[in-house]
């Protein structure tokens, strides 16, 4: 057996935040202010910065909700 399978997943017995939506929002949000503020601050084009930023939110944020959609879909059924 490979030691990679005997782990467990990273969010194994947590429970999900009472507003998972909303807060992956706000934290991916303000990552994506940080990309952007990054990218300014070291002189990188600016209009890249944006345009990498708003990719990073929406596909970040995307995941998220899925994964949270799947997970209370999951726990629904289990009752």
């Amino acid at each position: 057996m490979s030691r990679r399978s005997r782990r467990r997943p990273l969010d194994a017995g947590l429970p999900v935040p009472k507003r998972p939506y909303r807060d992956s929002v706000i934290v991916y949000g303000v990552f994506a202010v940080i990309i952007v503020v990054v990218a300014y601050a070291t002189g990188g084009n600016l209009l890249r910065g944006l345009v990498f930023a708003t990719g990073f939110f929406l596909l970040a944020t995307g995941w998220n909700w899925w994964k949270f959609r799947s997970k209370l879909e999951e726990e629904r059924r289990r009752r």
